[in-house]
């Protein structure tokens, strides 16, 4: 019953505090950027740097406490450790062809899940430096207005993203639409996207098979 826009400083402050009992610090900060910046979109004030929130958001930091723990980030000798391991697997080489291309590709262009498997072939050109890959919309780009990203070769064929991308490109007769795809039961080739958690459960598989933790890793670590 009580008045989203435009709101005030203690209403907003009692919405932080209830959201607190489960969500992260970050996710409030995120939650008041997001609740500040609707505000001024639609012409209205809302004072984030008033008594009332900051004290509350100190005392839910003082609660919650302020460390708290993100997902590790893979390194480049995780990935390369990876990438041999799948080239060892007793599995159908399209399919090691598409992981390989995915975590390399993931990796050095610092992508997002969403962003990684939103890749349709259009986006992808490949030039004489390595690969321009346009990304037509973020987290961090609400208006749409689409970015390039630029991947050079790597020195070690065997670990660039480039060379293993082209490899799947070539293999996997991709003509158009999304560029990383799932296999069905009999490992044949669909046309069907892969999904975000496609991702994390493809890097924990081979960290598993790699003797490698995988307990702090998830989709996110390609772009930490």
């Amino acid at each position: 019953g009580l008045n989203s826009l435009p709101s005030e400083p203690k209403i907003v402050s009692l919405y932080l505090t209830h959201l607190s009992k489960k969500s992260k610090i970050s996710t409030l900060r995120r939650r008041l950027v997001s609740i500040s910046m609707v505000h001024k979109l639609k012409g209205h004030y809302l004072d984030t740097k008033h008594p009332i929130l900051v004290e509350n958001f100190m005392g839910i930091k003082r609660i919650k406490g302020v460390s708290q723990k993100g997902k590790k980030p893979l390194l480049i000798n995780d990935l390369k450790q990876i990438v041999d391991v799948i080239n060892k697997q007793k599995e159908p080489d399209l399919k090691k062809l598409r992981n390989k291309a995915l975590l390399l590709i993931g990796f050095a262009g610092g992508f997002r899940r969403n962003e990684l498997i939103s890749l349709n072939l259009e986006d992808i050109e490949f030039v004489f430096e390595g690969l321009k890959i346009n990304i037509k919309r973020s987290k961090t780009d609400q208006f749409g207005e689409g970015f390039v990203k630029g991947i050079p070769h790597f020195e070690n064929y065997l670990y660039c993203p480039v060379k293993n991308l082209k490899n799947w490109l070539n293999v996997s007769k991709i003509k158009k639409g999304p560029v990383f795809v799932r296999f069905s039961k009999g490992s044949s080739l669909t046309d069907v996207r892969l999904t975000d958690q496609s991702v994390a459960l493809i890097i924990k598989e081979y960290l598993v098979k790699a003797g490698i933790d995988s307990k702090n890793y998830s989709g996110h670590s390609l772009r930490s």
